[in-house]
C-alpha cells in the first residue's frame, strides 16, 4: 500500500519536469468549434428520427435547401466552383408503421406497406425533375445498399429540362434508400456535365449519410 504513494509522486515529478522543458503559450486560445446552422440542426433532428447519421463531407458548403410548393427538401450543399450540389430529404416511417399495423384489419382504411413508400416517392420526384425526359431507373444492388445499412434502394439518372425548378442544371442523379420499419433517405445530385467528374464529385459525398446498423 505504501509503495503506491512514492510511485505516484515520482510520476507527477516526471510529468512536471517534462512540461517545464517546453514552455506553453502564455495566452493559449481554445480550439474554435464549428458553428452549426439552424438548417443543419433541424436536419440532424430528422436524421436522428430516421435512425441514420450524417457527417458533413469535406470540400462542400451548406446552401439553402429548396422548400416550397414545387419541391420539399431538408438540407442542401454544394461544391464551390464545381457546378455541383446535392439536396437531401430524410423521413422516418415509424409512425407510418404504427398506423399501418393499427388499421391492418380495417378494409376501409387500407394503406400501402410503409416499406414500399420510397418507391413511389422516388419515382414521382424523378418524374417531376425530368419532365418529358424519361428517367433511367436502376435497382441499387444489395451489396451497395448494405454499405448504407439499407434494405433496398433505387437510382434515377436524368437529363433535365432547362427550368428554374432545378436551377437550370442539365443532369441529375436521384438516389433513394430504405430501411425496413425505419426510414427513407433521398439524395439528388445535380451537375452541368455527366462525365467522370460528375461521379467523382458524387463519390466525395457518398459516405456522408447512412442508416445506423
Amino acid at each position: 500500500m505504501f509503495t503506491f504513494i512514492p510511485c505516484v509522486l515520482s510520476q507527477v515529478h516526471k510529468t512536471y519536469v517534462a512540461s517545464a522543458k517546453v514552455p506553453k503559450a502564455k495566452y493559449a486560445l481554445p480550439p474554435q468549434r464549428q458553428q452549426v446552422s439552424a438548417q443543419l440542426k433541424a436536419f440532424q433532428q430528422l436524421v436522428t428520427e430516421a435512425n441514420a447519421t450524417f457527417t458533413f463531407p469535406q470540400g462542400f458548403r451548406e446552401i439553402k435547401a429548396p422548400n416550397n410548393e414545387d419541391v420539399s427538401f431538408d438540407y442542401a450543399m454544394e461544391m464551390p466552383g464545381k457546378d455541383f450540389e446535392i439536396w437531401f430529404q430524410v423521413r422516418s416511417i415509424k409512425e407510418n408503421w404504427a398506423a399501418y399495423e393499427k388499421n391492418l384489419n380495417d378494409r376501409s382504411a387500407e394503406e400501402d406497406n410503409p416499406d414500399s413508400l420510397y418507391i413511389n416517392t422516388g419515382k414521382a420526384q424523378a418524374k417531376a425533375f425530368a419532365g418529358d425526359n424519361e428517367p433511367l431507373m436502376r435497382f441499387i444492388p444489395p451489396n451497395i445498399a448494405e454499405r448504407y445499412n439499407a434494405d433496398a434502394g433505387k437510382s434515377y439518372m436524368m437529363n433535365l429540362p432547362d427550368v428554374r425548378l432545378t436551377k437550370h442544371y442539365r443532369y441529375a442523379l436521384l438516389i433513394t434508400l430504405q430501411k425496413d420499419r425505419t426510414g427513407t433517405i433521398m439524395a439528388v445530385c445535380f451537375s452541368n456535365q455527366k462525365g467522370p467528374e460528375f461521379f467523382k464529385n458524387i463519390d466525395r459525398a457518398s459516405n456522408c449519410m447512412k442508416f445506423k446498423p
